[in-house]
């Protein structure tokens, strides 16, 4: 059972996360196979003071 983790900054709704699910579900689906059922994704809400790139805190930019 594959399992997908999406990370990003908190602030979508809750209709943002279910369609987000389910594309990504459908797009795994369409392109590995397998049942709907079986594909797991979680999301990960990361506040901006807790995520970086290029040394910046996202919070900082």
């Amino acid at each position: 059972m594959p399992m997908i983790s999406v990370s990003m900054f908190p602030g979508r709704t809750a209709e943002q996360k279910q369609a987000l699910v389910r594309e990504v579900t459908d797009a795994f689906v369409r392109t590995c196979g397998g049942n709907p059922d079986g594909v797991w994704v979680t999301i990960n809400e990361i506040p901006a003071e807790h995520w970086a790139a290029g040394g910046t805190l996202f919070s900082d930019r």
